[in-house]
């Protein structure tokens, strides 16, 4: 029995149709998810079986940006959207190592997420969890809880890690990051990672992404889109990209050098990191 299983109680929350947030907390190791979710995650890894790396990959290049942002670039506030359930160095765990200074908001509509993490957050006095809608810009920032936490005057980091893949394009996932940015205060920092679609650039990687994607939508679970490159760069618009600008994630500033070749499926997410001027 997992830990999900007392959530059910929760508004909201269907156990027999799979969620985003509590796949993703399965596939990192955690306990909050029904087995609805371990088979929708197990159906994708048909597919890209390797998807358990692409996870860990995920959350190392979340680590070194946050890391960056946080050391070199000096900012003390981040907003992460879509932020799913705590789990294993968290943004906030991360952020707050060296500088305890460092104010972290959650956001996330799930409301196993909006119960969970508050409970687990709770004792952190600059980590809060916020239950809003990343896809609406204006509610988030016009929410009186994000005023008080954050001093929206001064820069910040927002985070959209994983997040924007699952925005199908009748939501205008590029507009909505076009809202973010022009709210941001000058000097914030935008990063994102998301599924992508080599298109014309590899024909193989090509294949296995329409795979995935197809994968997701067997089991329910809504939209989950491979963009292409151009796609993604669209999501960083009025911003100055940092070097190396959007890649691969294990091409964003590694710890050190390669010791495999990437899997495939590793090679279908990419990153990037903007600071608006």
């Amino acid at each position: 029995m997992t830990s999900a299983e007392g959530s059910t109680r929760l508004a909201g929350v269907d156990p027999n149709t799979p969620s985003i947030a509590r796949v993703y907390d399965y596939a990192l190791g955690g306990t909050n998810w029904f087995e609805v979710d371990r088979e929708a995650y197990e159906h994708l890894k048909k597919v890209v079986p390797h998807q358990d790396d692409v996870g860990t990959a995920n959350r190392r290049w979340l680590e070194r940006v946050v890391r960056y942002v946080t050391r070199s670039a000096g900012i003390d506030q981040i907003l992460d959207l879509g932020s799913g359930l705590p789990t294993q160095k968290n943004t906030h765990e991360i952020a707050q190592e060296l500088d305890a200074e460092v104010t972290v908001v959650y956001v996330d509509n799930d409301p196993v997420c909006a119960t969970r993490g508050r409970k687990l957050l709770e004792a952190n006095e600059r980590t809060h969890f916020l239950d809003l809608d990343l896809t609406r810009p204006a509610d988030v920032f016009g929410n009186r809880a994000i005023g008080e936490f954050l001093d929206l005057d001064r820069p910040l980091l927002l985070m959209q890690c994983g997040t924007l893949h699952h925005i199908d394009d009748d939501q205008d996932p590029a507009g909505i990051m076009r809202e973010y940015v022009e709210r941001l205060a000058p000097g914030s920092y935008v990063m994102i990672s998301h599924f992508f679609d080599p298109a014309d650039e590899d024909e193989y990687l090509h294949g296995l992404a329409r795979q995935a994607e197809r994968a997701l939508r067997d089991e329910r679970l809504g939209t989950g889109r491979w963009r292409t490159r151009t796609e993604i760069q669209a999501f960083f618009a009025g911003l100055d990209m940092v070097p190396p600008g959007l890649v691969e994630l294990h091409d964003w500033w590694p710890g050190g050098p390669a010791l495999r070749t990437p899997w495939p499926d590793e090679r279908l997410i990419m990153g990037g990191l903007g600071r608006k001027p």
